[in-house]
């Protein structure tokens, strides 16, 4: 749960106490990760030193910044033209399979008058046999995967992609289920975020595109015991990417950074400025942001509003993680968020496909209006739903589909994986009010 006082709240009370207190200053010097620890009530990341140096009026110390992960070599390769899309390249592995059609849905037992209870267990049977697929298709690193294809040209080669972003989407659906498999891949995949940050505490999505705040919010909430996320060195960084009207913009452009993002995708996205509120927290620098959100909800302005997540409900889920991360931030849009949600279903009641369905769920939960569905019914979907593997249907998640770039630039991004992720996400929400 992230509830900011102030961006710089961690460092700046560590140095405060250690001002006020002799002893505390002794020991943070001394052993500075374990007073951190003790002082905080956290466990940092393993394998990560801290050094603590006490400044005097004769000795002034100057800090370096780590050395760049990639080469001079590696990131001019990575700037402009064809090299670009040779980097690409990189970023991508085995060509994916051919998309498997959803399986007709089972006959529904609901309607027939089972019982909450033993909904619950048959649901819990579901998570857990999602659960053992999710684990099958991580990679040995902790990393998941999404399939990259071509929205207009199915002809187009589908391709595997592993970016941080990813993992820290689906971890952050699995963080509500607490069965040891779930605790258990959560933990590697930290791990291999871990592996995958920029100095400062910044991600990108592919290597040859610049960093950006999707990616890095999304990575620091998963990462937040990281000592650069704990410490707030992002912070500065993310809050120099605003527009004049106080939007979070989505793409990180510094001068030696890939050249790679044209003018036009300069923008803010509404799921971009929902996870940087999430990250950043109930606080000053994010009000802007909030209540332009606030408003594309409340005046029904969604639609269309975001290039990178063609799905409504996805903007509305994005602003229920946040409306409960970040609490108190857009607690008054809450009632009219549900609203908005439950506008979505059509004249026999569904959300749309299973990955809406899910996102819906969740986003419900969010905005504490679960409890407006027939919630037996869609414990029922996701039963019928999930394959004998485990796995619920791939469908698009997310993915640039605007016209400018042609036919060739209508990318979207989803696996039966990241599809699993959410419908575990929401069968735990739903099993907690089937056994409340």
């Amino acid at each position: 749960m992230t509830s900011r006082k102030g961006l710089n709240a961690v460092a700046d009370s560590l140095i405060s106490r250690a001002g006020e207190d002799n002893d505390f200053r002794e020991r943070l010097l001394a052993k500075p990760k374990a007073t951190i620890e003790e002082e905080l009530g956290v466990k940092l990341a393993e394998g990560h030193q801290i050094h603590v140096h006490e400044e005097t009026c004769s000795a002034t110390h100057v800090v370096l910044p780590p050395r760049a992960t990639l080469s001079q070599s590696e990131r001019k390769e990575a700037q402009t033209g064809a090299a670009s899309l040779a980097f690409l390249k990189k970023t991508l592995y085995d060509p994916a399979p051919p998309l498997r059609p959803p399986t007709p849905e089972r006959p529904r037992a609901g309607r027939s008058g089972a019982t909450s209870a033993t909904l619950a267990r048959s649901a819990r049977k579901s998570i857990r046999r999602g659960l053992a697929f999710l684990e099958s298709t991580l990679d040995e690193n902790g990393a998941w995967h999404c399939i990259r294809f071509n929205v207009a040209d199915p002809n187009i080669p589908r391709h595997f992609e592993r970016p941080p972003f990813i993992s820290a989407l689906c971890v952050l659906a699995l963080e509500s289920c607490h069965e040891a498999r779930a605790r258990a891949m959560c933990d590697a995949t930290r791990a291999h975020l871990a592996n995958t940050i920029e100095y400062p505490g910044l991600w990108r999505y592919y290597r040859h595109l610049p960093q950006d705040l999707d990616s890095t919010t999304l990575c620091s909430q998963v990462l937040g015991t990281h000592p650069w996320i704990l410490l707030g060195r992002n912070i500065p960084a993310l809050l120099a990417n605003r527009d004049e009207r106080g939007r979070f913009l989505t793409w990180v452009l510094a001068e030696d950074e890939p050249e790679v993002v044209s003018p036009f995708r300069i923008e803010a996205d509404p799921v971009v400025n929902a996870n940087v509120i999430a990250y950043l927290g109930a606080c000053p620098e994010t009000e802007d942001a909030q209540r332009w959100l606030e408003a594309l909800i409340t005046e029904g302005k969604v639609e269309g509003s975001s290039k990178w997540y063609p799905d409504t409900v996805a903007i509305y889920h994005a602003t229920a993680r946040a409306m409960v991360r970040a609490r108190p931030a857009l607690a008054r849009l809450r009632p009219i968020l549900a609203d908005r949600i439950l506008a979505l279903r059509d004249e026999n009641g569904e959300f749309g496909n299973i990955l809406q369905t899910a996102q819906a769920v969740s986003a419900l939960d969010g905005a504490s209006s679960l409890q407006r569905i027939d919630v037996k019914h869609q414990v029922e979907r996701f039963l019928s739903s999930q394959r004998e593997d485990g796995s619920w249907p791939e469908f698009p998640a997310f993915g640039d589909q605007t016209l400018k770039w042609g036919a060739v630039g209508q990318i979207g991004h989803g696996s039966e994986a990241v599809t699993s992720a959410f419908c575990v996400e929401a069968l735990e929400r739903l099993v907690g009010v089937l056994t409340a």
